[in-house]
């Protein structure tokens, strides 16, 4: 049996690095097989604290300074620390099913792939109706596209990448760390380095963990905004792209504000405006609908806002991480 190390990288998550935790410790994984490295990114709101007393319980839980404070970092560090043979990422702002690591491990072994990952269930973290509208979206083909660990899959599959991941220690000295450049979408860049090495990712449905996204309009677009940025700006550090579905609301969002500003001065841009726009509101109505008839009415007239909400906010993040690459 492989021994496992967990890296759980984190900055200011007082509200959720318990839950994680508590289902990290309820793994069916042999604790004396198992060690958990909390990478905390000097965090001011308490989590430092919780984090410490949870240290002082179990012995198989160790901390570690992060004073960069971005993620990859976060992970570099728990790598370069990790005493297991196996490394499992595993996000704070989420928890996990009891046999994830050992599912996580088993497949890894029985498929000879270099990650393998599973299900990302989006639920949301109180009972509002924003709060439930934002984890149905992310659960959505319409709001995620095509990024099947979002949307499910009946078999496993290889991919293209996974939330976080499951990886035998040895591909990071073959294929590197993570590219410190990238305050977000490192774990994309470093799959499709791992991809062009000729590495696999496999995603296996049965192992699932449970996200817990923003519960706020604001916060979900500014989220989303940042999403947008980190799905361009990498492209000033990396020349690899990412997939077209990462560029689609850019393109959106370009063509939608360009056809405004052509609107202006000519008819042809004012129904250049209207198609474009008329056609994404006649689609995110229909998936409303849709989506109404299995939750509830009160879906239909709050879900076209957090679509275009997602949609909006990642392809404005696209133009503005275009904007600083032309500037920097």
């Amino acid at each position: 049996m492989f021994q496992v190390s967990v890296i759980v990288p984190c900055r200011n998550e007082k509200k959720f690095i318990s839950k994680c935790l508590d289902s990290i410790i309820n793994q069916d994984y042999p604790k004396e097989k198992l060690e958990v490295l909390v990478i905390d990114g000097m965090s001011d709101d308490g989590t430092r604290d919780i984090v410490k007393k949870y240290i002082q319980k179990y012995s198989f839980i160790k901390f570690l300074d992060n004073p960069k404070k971005i993620k990859p970092c976060a992970l570099n560090l728990g790598i370069k620390k990790a005493k297991g043979d196996v490394i499992i990422i595993m996000d704070a702002h989420s928890v996990y099913s009891k046999d994830y690591i050992s599912r996580c491990v088993a497949n890894l072994e029985k498929y000879k792939v270099d990650n393998v990952g599973g299900l990302l269930k989006t639920i949301p973290p109180n009972n509002n109706l924003i709060a439930k509208a934002i984890a149905v979206c992310f659960n959505h083909f319409f709001g995620v596209g095509g990024s099947i660990f979002r949307t499910g899959a009946q078999e496993p599959q290889l991919v293209d990448t996974v939330f976080c991941g499951c990886y035998k220690k040895e591909v990071f000295d073959k294929v590197g760390l993570f590219n410190e450049n990238l305050v977000r979408s490192q774990d994309m860049e470093f799959n499709l380095r791992l991809k062009k090495a000729g590495g696999k990712i496999l995603l296996v449905p049965d192992i699932v963990a449970y996200y817990y996204p923003r519960s706020t309009l604001k916060s979900f677009f500014l989220h989303n905004f940042e999403d947008g940025v980190w799905a361009v700006y990498p492209l000033k550090f990396v020349k690899i792209p990412f997939k077209l579905r990462h560029y689609i609301p850019l393109i959106f969002v370009s063509s939608l504000l360009g056809s405004l500003f052509l609107s202006l001065f000519s008819l042809i841009g004012k129904i250049l405006f209207i198609l474009i726009f008329g056609s994404y509101f006649l689609v995110s109505l229909f998936f409303s609908f849709e989506i109404a008839i299995k939750k509830g009415w009160e879906y239909f007239f709050i879900m076209p806002v957090v679509f275009f909400a997602r949609h909006f906010a990642y392809g404005l993040g696209s133009l503005w991480g275009i904007v600083r690459i032309l500037i920097s």
